[in-house]
């Protein structure tokens, strides 16, 4: 039995170092496509381009518009002399916001009046209008705070009790709050699961349309040995993938590693276990390597980026979204490596998510050797 796994692990293996293309899909691709992602999958919304037209230009007007400008969230791109300017500048993008004082901004403040000021915001990007939003009402406060401070101390008020309540907030386990401390573990977990999937969606169905399946038809091995034989040389390369991964994140994006190497490593071993038979069962249902492929996109890649809580927590999803969460593994390795990248989180923690990768594992393997054996009927 042990002679025949291994003879087909040899096989397989030659098969992958005979074909370069293979290696290069195998270990290359998976690199590229996280650091070309790691670079442009940014969410860190800083440097914003915003114009002004100031209407008032005096002294606190242009202190107003400094409290904008003195940030790391606004880059000022110039000012806008009419109405019919700051139009042209929001539709052509060449600014994302407008803030439109008043003449009588400075007058209504002296007076100790309210001010409206006017703020545009290109929607085109609904997620970034509303972070501009924020920024703006932050800044906002930030100034009106600077106002109060300066009217009590100019007319001998105490200033101490102008707030009460002071909020200082920390926030753990990200204090930059840089996006890509987040996202770079995701992208970890997506490639994993679409590449090592992908190559082994086409490990049998390479073998139907070459003909040479029948050569397993005729020998004596048994099914799940196949099977066996056929996942061991792409659970090795996709082994190899996490390991290129893994020193991608920590010295090539810097990514904050508070946790433990040997209990993320066993996590993304069980993990890459189950792409694997995932892509088997594609591969044993499949006739062609073209219709393993689609199939593997659009049943592992595309749900996996959607409902696994790369982008949006599993926990503001719908219903019916979280229950599609529960049965992609990627949903469960996703908080197994983030937890243990920033939080530090160990074995214990994740029983339950190392139970239910073991428990899918054992589904999808059974599955491709029940599928296999259909065939040979």
């Amino acid at each position: 039995m042990r002679s025949r796994i291994l003879a087909i692990i040899r096989k397989e293996t030659r098969e992958v170092l005979r074909d370069p293309i293979y290696l290069a899909l195998a270990i290359v691709v998976p690199v590229v496509i996280t650091s070309l992602l790691g670079l442009g999958f940014v969410l860190d919304v800083k440097n914003l381009p915003v114009a002004f037209y100031d209407q008032d230009r005096s002294p606190l007007s242009r202190e107003y518009i400094y409290s904008f400008t003195n940030s790391e969230y606004f880059r000022l791109v110039g000012f806008a002399q009419d109405l019919t300017e700051v139009d042209r500048m929001l539709q052509t993008g060449r600014v994302r916001a407008v803030v439109v004082i008043p003449p009588d901004f400075s007058r209504k403040l002296h007076g100790g009046k309210r001010v409206p000021v006017q703020v545009l915001v290109d929607g085109s990007f609904a997620s970034r209008a509303l972070i501009v939003s924020g920024y703006v009402a932050a800044i906002d406060a930030q100034f009106n705070a600077q106002l109060l401070s300066g009217y009590l101390a100019q007319h001998g008020m105490v200033t101490a009790n102008m707030a009460p309540v002071s909020v200082q907030g920390r926030v753990w386990y990200n204090p930059s709050l840089e996006t890509k401390n987040s996202i770079v573990p995701g992208f970890l977990v997506i490639m994993l699961m679409f590449y090592p999937s992908l190559l082994a969606s086409l490990v049998i169905v390479r073998e139907k349309e070459r003909g040479t399946i029948f050569n397993f038809y005729c020998s004596p091995v048994a099914r799940w040995e196949v099977v066996a034989g056929k996942a061991v040389p792409y659970i090795g390369l996709a082994v190899i993938d996490y390991f290129l991964l893994f020193a991608l994140s920590l010295y090539a994006f810097k990514v904050e590693f508070t946790g433990s190497f040997l209990v993320l490593t066993a996590a993304a071993l069980l993990y890459i276990t189950c792409c694997i038979g995932l892509g088997l069962v594609i591969s044993v249902l499949c006739r062609t390597q073209i219709a393993a492929m689609l199939i593997t996109f659009v049943s592992l890649m595309t749900p996996s980026m959607l409902f696994s809580g790369m982008i949006t927590p599993i926990a503001s999803m719908d219903p019916s979204a979280q229950m599609i969460s529960r049965v992609i593994p990627a949903s469960y390795f996703m908080g197994m490596a983030r937890g243990i990248f920033l939080k530090g989180l160990g074995f214990t923690f994740y029983i339950s998510d190392f139970a239910a990768l073991s428990v899918f594992a054992a589904v999808v393997y059974a599955i491709a050797i029940t599928g296999f054996r259909k065939r040979l009927g």
